[in-house]
């Protein structure tokens, strides 16, 4: 038996010595992943604030499971129709899964470190670095195909490092296994094996391009993400509209100097210290060199992202391997008995600055403490995207109002006969109303929403006979150039929420001047 520690390959201590060694590394970064799960389960015990938007929608899909959505693969609509069978809907189970993967993307950083044959402070470091991110702490608070994304990203290049240090080129087939499940969660994946693609052409590694096994992984990986391609065709490719007009009309224009600052100050700016060490390792070092691949994919898809406007986020699942490779890095120049007071001084300073930026990222502050809060630390409000922003980020606003929406509309709904109640249905302009409407509106006996955004419209009115709708939000001249009567009968007031949530008109309209199933079509809007 051999290990393989920094490039060199020792025989195996014997006895249990080596053993211990190795299980007590592991217990130690198990510890830290276990807090980032305990993190962010106090947090949603807390419930300080409430369901997310996104949540909502993804709860609507998990009742609709199907092999694609418009704006998502499948995967993440079936682990949380799982979670919610065995779980139920209360906030922290909503969310566990969420959790979990955080603190499986903590341990594999470190993981990646020691791999990358770093010592024990620089694992320690690496899944440090990888739990304080305030784009981390939020994508892995709520439920989201963003968590399971940066876990995956993880998995992948925990693979690529071990394909590459061993030579081992029947990983290959795992890497294929992982990628394809990747791609059924999130198409962004296909960004990830571009940017590695580009890297083992222009590295040594393009001779894994001659393996049968890589080629059999990526076989693995076709086959797994068959069953999406064949929904989007049958569906006429709705995610491409999706993308061009998120890209075109609703995300925000970014410079690449803005996306490159973005990025920085999403994971943290402390966290410079350890990812931009860790880039110039792969980038320049004797001993990274044979993973350059990953600085070069870096740089591809940051080209990419920034050519495209992308939101920062988008390359934020790429850094858990950097922070592995700045631990490496740290964790060695800080070896020497001079230099190691340099390494508590380092983990202080993440650690505290991690606590000082966690209520920007997570809701843990009452509404007006962290309006104080944010202020007081020169945060403001963004959503970046293309509406006004409220008093709330866009990530804690799409948090409030729900509830008191679905009341409001089933207040207006009670006032409905019981002859109209029987043929009304209940339009949202947007994903999270009519997600709102669906998961709030049981209680209240009302009817399953409709609207026009998203897979919502894919859903359709199906083939109920409806001849009166309530209208949440929305302009009254469109509403009525539809319908022969359309009045306001309540008005749904919330100000934390988004500034177009703010306040929000519901309607009772009647009279289809046209069938429904005519005027459907002129509903879709995919964003």
């Amino acid at each position: 038996m051999k290990l393989y520690e920094s490039g060199i390959y020792y025989p195996a201590t014997q006895g249990t010595g080596a053993r211990g060694s190795i299980t007590e590394r592991t217990t130690a970064l198990a510890y830290i992943a276990f807090t980032a799960f305990l993190v962010h389960f106090v947090v949603n015990s807390m419930a300080v604030y409430g369901i997310f938007r996104d949540e909502l929608y993804y709860i609507a899909c998990s009742g609709h499971l199907d092999w694609g959505y418009v704006d998502q693969p499948p995967l993440a609509a079936m682990l949380l129709a799982m979670s919610r069978f065995m779980f139920g809907d209360s906030l922290v189970t909503l969310r566990l899964f969420p959790a979990i993967a955080h603190s499986e993307t903590v341990l594999l950083a470190g993981l990646m470190a020691r791999e990358l044959g770093g010592n024990r402070y620089a694992q320690v470091l690496a899944a440090v670095a990888t739990i304080i991110p305030g784009v981390y702490l939020g994508n892995f608070t709520y439920f989201s195909m963003n968590a399971f994304d940066i876990l995956i990203w993880a998995i992948i290049f925990y693979t690529v490092i071990k394909i590459i240090k061993y030579e081992n080129t029947k990983l290959w087939l795992l890497f294929g296994l992982v990628v394809g499940i990747g791609l059924e969660n999130k198409l962004s994946v296909m960004f990830l094996c571009f940017g590695l693609v580009v890297g083992m052409l222009l590295t040594s590694q393009r001779r894994h391009f001659l393996s049968g096994w890589f080629w059999l992984g990526g076989l693995v990986a076709a086959i797994l993400f068959l069953p999406h391609v064949l929904w989007q065709v049958d569906n006429g490719w709705p995610t491409l509209e999706f993308m061009r007009n998120a890209t075109m009309n609703k995300n925000m224009p970014v410079a690449p100097v803005e996306f490159f600052i973005g990025q920085v100050l999403e994971l943290h700016p402390f966290n410079v210290l350890i990812w931009v060490p860790g880039l110039l390792y792969f980038l320049f070092s004797s001993k990274g060199g044979r993973y350059r691949l990953f600085a070069l994919a870096y740089i591809a898809i940051f080209i990419v992202f920034a050519v495209q406007n992308g939101k920062p986020y988008y390359q934020s699942p790429f850094y858990s391997v950097l922070f592995a490779a700045g631990g490496v890095v740290i964790g060695e120049s800080t070896a020497r008995k001079g230099q190691r007071w340099l390494r508590a001084v380092l983990l202080v300073l993440l650690v505290a600055g991690g606590a000082i930026l966690a209520p920007v990222a997570i809701p843990v502050l009452p509404v007006e403490s962290y309006i104080r809060y944010a202020a007081a630390i020169g945060v403001e409000p963004t959503s970046g995207e293309r509406d006004k922003p409220g008093k709330l980020p866009q990530h804690f606003a799409d948090m409030f109002g729900w509830e008191e929406m679905a009341a409001t509309v089933a207040g207006v709904y009670r006032e409905l006969s019981p002859e109209e109640q029987s043929k009304c249905a209940i339009f949202g302009q947007n994903y999270g109303q009519a997600g709102a409407i669906d998961f709030f509106g049981k209680a209240y006996g009302l009817p399953d929403a409709i609207s026009g955004h998203n897979n919502y419209w894919i859903w359709g009115p199906g083939d109920r006979d409806i001849e009166v709708v309530i209208i949440i939000g929305g302009n009254e001249e469109d509403h009525d150039s539809f319908f022969e009567e359309c009045s306001i009968r309540a008005v749904h007031r919330n100000e934390y929420a988004r500034s177009f949530e703010t306040n929000l008109n519901i309607y009772v309209c009647k009279g289809l001047k046209r069938p429904l199933s005519e005027t459907w079509p002129m509903m879709r809007h995919y964003n």
